[in-house]
């Protein structure tokens, strides 16, 4: 069993595959996250093998796995009108094909917006989607990102996520990324009621499918339905709480990726704080975190 805690930010890729895995080393980061394209959409760069499997080699070599690729912000495949479903799925059939030159990769995006349709109708339209994806049988993971509920977000809440879910075909690639943020600002209380919040997650979805966590701290209050991150320990969830997080036997072995707003240094700052409140016992309960202020300097809000 893993007992090195697996935990890495999202990196740029605009110098590419080979500066993201030096970049992921030099914070002591063992995976990482990546846009495939422009998070506002648009056309994605001409697939540079050689580069890609520099970082393969390199990343091997440095124990560097577990690569999140994240879709576009501005894909809806749930969207009113048509051509926009079409280019959500045209776009992350695209990068799927992209990723199965990467191995060991999963593919997370946001499930969508209902636009005024109703949470039933995104639903059935979001599985639409997902089932048309499957029929190509990629070998990479795809992730339902676990939703803040602001708007018309589909994904609000476990209920949403598992409908979408039941209604895929072939889903045994089909996963969960949960954001600390989101299911926080979605009205789970993981700061006081961990426990809980991961047996209903286990009750509706299965803890089998959750593959991934987005570590973000909080601007908001619980339950606000916004969606605004902060860097660890600067927000309402706070330093303890990520401690508990990372520790809890149900998630210690999964890979954690931080999307705070904050410079490579400054996720660096943040990984080797997490790193020291990590531990092998099998759970163990954090008492002496103090929810003090990290440095660093913040460049990214999402």
């Amino acid at each position: 069993m893993n007992h090195k805690l697996t935990i890495g930010c999202h990196i740029s890729s605009a110098k590419g595959f080979y500066q993201m895995g030096l970049d992921a080393d030099k914070i002591d980061a063992n995976c990482f996250q990546f846009f495939t394209r422009n998070p506002r959409g648009g056309k994605a760069k001409v697939l540079d093998l050689e580069d890609l499997n520099r970082m393969m080699d390199y990343s091997k070599a440095h124990g560097i796995s577990h690569f999140l690729a994240h879709a576009p912000y501005t894909l809806n495949a749930c969207a009113k009108e048509e051509r926009l479903r079409t280019f959500a799925y045209e776009t992350m059939l695209d990068d799927l094909q992209r990723l199965e030159h990467l191995s060991g990769a999963m593919y997370n995006f946001h499930p969508g917006s209902h636009v005024q349709q109703g949470a039933e109708v995104g639903i059935q339209l979001i599985a639409d989607h997902l089932n048309r994806l499957n029929e190509h049988q990629f070998r990479t993971s795809i992730l339902l990102e676990t939703m803040s509920g602001k708007g018309s977000e589909v994904g609000r809440n476990f209920q949403e996520l598992r409908a979408i879910i039941d209604k895929v075909e072939h889903d045994r690639n089909l996963g969960v990324c949960l954001d600390t943020c989101h299911v926080f600002d979605g009205g789970y209380d993981i700061v006081d009621h961990l426990d809980e919040v991961l047996q209903e997650f286990d009750r509706c979805i299965g803890l089998d499918r959750l593959k991934a966590i987005h570590l973000n701290d909080s601007m908001n209050e619980l339950g606000s339905h916004k969606d605004r991150h902060a860097r660890i320990g600067e927000g309402t969830i706070g330093q303890a709480a990520m401690a508990r997080i990372i520790n809890h036997e149900q998630l210690k072995n999964l890979p954690f990726y931080l999307e705070t707003p904050n410079e490579l240094e400054g996720h660096g700052e943040e990984i080797a704080f997490l790193r020291k409140c990590y531990t092998k016992d099998r759970y163990m309960p954090i008492h002496t975190i103090s929810d003090k202020k990290l440095t660093g300097t913040s460049n990214r809000n999402k």
